[in-house]
């Protein structure tokens, strides 16, 4: 069972320690599903504030210099990383492919993971040469990248690439020599189209024919342009859509079904749970980064709905450590015409599959906020140090998130 914050802070102490700057109002129950747009960015927003901000910046400074584990182990995987180098060399394109012919996305995704390690290398130690690697990378897409484009997959390149693309930017922020003009211009007339075509769309086809991580990298990119160019409606826009957007990536349609008291956890049914795990874990990266982007602007959608994303992280977690957990036939439409398919049990595939995405959510729950998660505890202490693109395989799904949460989360 969940327990109360046992230290006595406020959610909005609790948002000003983390770098927010407001507290967004506190929202539960059903009456969260029904709610209407609001207007959640903040009046101010704070930078560096995506995934990361000052206050995880600092301690790791700290607590590497010191020596201090978890966060030397974690520092240690990163500079093992071959894209942590400061000798990489970006190869930037003016189109990238994404499903098709001609497919040529992992240029970006390689670039886009030495980008974002080379700058935590320097947001951590300091080291110039890194600091002037990752501008580089930055400067050079910006000057070169024009289009994202593709079959259907263009959108799933838009979307994960683009909020990775801004967080990295985002660690660089006032470095010297950075454009950072032209990489927000970038992100609005390369990026943000296709997010936005997407969620409002969805390719023409039926609400449902899309599983809950296209939604949500597309959600994820257009709340981090959002942060990266100040820009109040963009973030409103991602926000309001977690909340009652009608695709399966808001937290309803992502999480459909729940369980309260199972062997004293409530648990969440994830979307893509009768698919397989990979995908489903892949949501938990995807839906952490929006949650954890929020929070540090001072909206909290990690507690939204009654916490309804921690059950879902429970649920997820406790099958992938080799537990057992309910299953509701899960049916929706697909296609153009919303033809009827159903999962009838949970999916093995790529049962135990380890990615990057835990320790953020685990010391946000458990650290954050002193809630008893015993399952999202254990499956991120199996993968923990945690390690980034480079370091989970070379195809895409290995940098579907940016990673390195137990060096920028422990707590």
């Amino acid at each position: 069972m969940s327990r109360r914050n046992t230290h006595g802070m406020s959610r909005r102490d609790l948002l000003r320690v983390a770098g927010g700057v407001a507290a967004a109002s506190a929202v539960g129950g059903s009456a969260a599903l029904t709610a209407g747009s609001a207007n959640a960015a903040p009046a101010t927003f704070t930078h560096p504030g995506m995934l990361h901000n000052w206050g995880d910046i600092n301690r790791a400074k700290v607590r590497v210099k010191a020596g201090d584990d978890p966060w030397l182990s974690g520092w240690n995987r990163l500079i093992a990383n071959s894209h942590s180098a400061s000798t990489w060399k970006p190869n930037p394109q003016a189109t990238i492919i994404r499903g098709g012919t001609g497919q040529n996305y992992g240029t970006l995704y390689n670039d886009i993971a030495a980008a974002y390690q080379n700058a935590l290398r320097w947001n951590v130690a300091g080291t110039t040469a890194n600091g002037d690697c990752a501008r580089d990378i930055l400067n050079a897409w910006s000057a070169t990248l024009t289009t994202v484009t593709g079959n259907a997959d263009r959108f799933l390149a838009a979307g994960i690439y683009g909020w990775q693309f801004a967080n990295a930017a985002e660690l660089m922020r006032g470095y010297s020599g950075f454009d950072l003009a032209r990489f927000q211009k970038m992100m609005v007339n390369v990026f943000y189209p296709l997010n936005n075509q997407f969620l409002t769309k969805h390719n023409d086809a039926c609400i449902t024919n899309y599983w809950a991580n296209w939604d949500l990298c597309n959600m994820a990119s257009i709340l981090a342009i959002g942060i990266l160019n100040d820009d109040a409606a963009k973030f409103d826009q991602a926000v309001n859509y977690f909340k009652t957007g009608a695709g399966n990536g808001s937290i309803a349609h992502a999480v459909p079904f729940l369980y309260s008291n199972v062997n004293g956890n409530d648990l969440g049914q994830w979307q893509e749970s009768g698919r397989d795990q990979g995908h489903t874990m892949m949501g938990m990266g995807q839906m952490g980064a929006i949650c954890e982007m929020a929070w540090n602007q001072g909206t909290d959608l990690y507690g939204y709905d009654g916490r309804r994303f921690m059950k879902a992280a429970q649920y997820v977690a406790k099958y992938n450590t080799g537990n057992d957990v309910p299953f509701t036939t899960y049916t929706w439409g697909s296609g153009t015409n919303c033809s009827q398919q159903s999962q009838t049990v949970i999916s093995s595939a790529s049962r135990g599959q380890v990615r990057p995405v835990w320790d953020m959510i685990y010391y946000h729950y458990a650290r954050r906020l002193y809630l008893d998660v015993p399952y999202i505890g254990a499956i991120a202490g199996n993968g923990r140090p945690e390690g980034g693109g480079g370091d989970y395989g070379s195809d895409s799904g290995g940098y579907d998130q940016l990673g390195f949460g137990t060096l920028m989360y422990a707590k």
